[in-house]
């Protein structure tokens, strides 16, 4: 099949982890994907020197003006040429329909420009829960089928709330399919759209090989154990910061290791004044195997919250195929982990299942880890989304 993926994700973003690209990728492995690049707004026009507006320009550049470009075998990115209305601020209702109707007819001008170019006859739609630039392309476009990629509750986040909250349950009624990658995000699915399917969650684990492993690098390798560490993204909107702290005050022996980058709601400078704390910075995604080989205990400090109650912890997965024990926060979707993860409701019950870690009272070996985190690939996630998308297609009335 072909496959237009549309998301708000850069393609040329290489320091985040990203669902969307890991998908587009193991998906050109059998089929030809357009990953359609997030187009840039009017704003763009004024912040010439943002970071984004930058990566963008070089990106370009890099390809000598070609807006439409194979970045690698199947697999095409397109980055819009056309500079969205900036519409967010809009009041929600008919004004903010109007230019959001106007803003999908430019994006999908551009889409069918490049499927002219491949051409390609026919293709299906996976809007990356995009509930505002996407909500009109099924109709501009008119796919085989529009699939929606429901990740993240984004809708517990201001910027998609505004008009999401009405928009995004219309748009999951509209779409031929509800694709999640978690059972709690499936069955809020299921409300507005009876063709939603959990799929569950794909993860690129190559790198996460205990026998490629190298040394521990000099920064941990020098800090006392035992060593409780993290590695993702520290943001206040995912993160219990109370839960930390209290960890780290309850048990002054361990050392509590977070790697990551930092956003402003994170309270670091709060953490950084208990002793047994340590920040030790981003690292590079080639780096992070070897941090987590030199951690005894890998933890997911999770807030709970309209964001991370349906959310699929993919460091999870990377922590379980190093053969690490790990103690986290118990939702819905982490009950898939309770055979090998220590579920926490509490901090007592947090410092419990640590605890337990160290003086060797596993729920299972290294080796039932590993084995556990290797099923969940994107060949086995993407085979259920696929063998859903065939069975609407078979079902569709046929045409003379």
């Amino acid at each position: 099949m072909n496959f237009v993926i549309t998301s708000r994700q850069a393609w040329e973003e290489k320091n985040l982890g990203s669902n969307i690209r890991d998908m587009a990728r193991s998906l050109s492995n059998e089929h030809q994907v357009l990953f359609i690049n997030d187009p840039l707004d009017w704003s763009s026009k004024f912040a010439k020197d943002s970071p984004r507006v930058q990566q963008r320009s070089a990106l370009i550049e890099h390809n000598k003006g070609e807006r439409l470009v194979q970045a690698e075998k199947n697999l095409w990115v397109l980055s819009p040429q056309s500079q969205l209305a900036s519409i967010n601020w809009l009041p929600d209702g008919v004004v903010y329909d109007q230019m959001n109707r106007y803003n999908g007819k430019l994006i999908a001008a551009e889409i069918k420009l490049a499927l002219k170019k491949l051409k390609w006859g026919s293709f299906v739609l996976l809007n990356d829960n995009d509930m505002l630039q996407g909500f009109y392309l099924k109709e501009f476009l008119k796919p085989l089928a529009a699939v929606y990629y429901l990740r993240d509750n984004f809708l517990a986040v201001d910027y998609w709330k505004r008009h999401g909250e009405r928009l995004e349950p219309k748009l999951m009624g509209k779409v031929d399919l509800v694709a999640s990658n978690s059972i709690y995000l499936a069955n809020q699915a299921a409300r507005y759209n009876p063709n939603s399917v959990y799929v569950g969650q794909g993860c690129d684990l190559s790198l996460f090989d205990p026998a490629k492993v190298g040394e521990v690098p000099a920064d941990m390798a020098v800090l006392p154990k035992p060593i409780v560490g993290y590695a993702g993204a520290l943001t206040g909107l995912r993160l219990d910061v109370d839960l930390i702290e209290t960890v780290a005050i309850r048990r002054p022996e361990w050392q509590i290791v977070l790697i990551g980058s930092t956003d402003d709601s994170f309270q670091k400078e709060r953490l950084e004044a208990v002793p047994n704390i340590k920040f030790l910075g981003s690292k590079p995604s080639h780096q992070i195997p070897a941090y987590v080989a030199g951690m005894d205990v890998l933890i997911n400090p999770q807030i709970l919250n309209e964001v991370t109650i349906g959310n699929y912890p993919r460091k999870i997965d990377e922590y379980l195929a190093m053969g690490k024990p790990v103690v986290a926060l118990k939702t819905e979707t982490m009950s898939l982990f309770e055979k090998h993860v220590y579920l926490a409701e509490t901090p007592e019950q947090f410092i419990t299942g640590i605890d337990n870690a160290l003086n060797g009272k596993q729920l299972s070996t290294p080796e039932e880890r590993i084995a556990f985190a290797l099923e969940h690939t994107w060949e086995n996630s993407l085979g259920l989304m696929i063998n859903a998308i065939e069975q609407l297609i078979a079902a569709q009335p046929q045409t003379a």
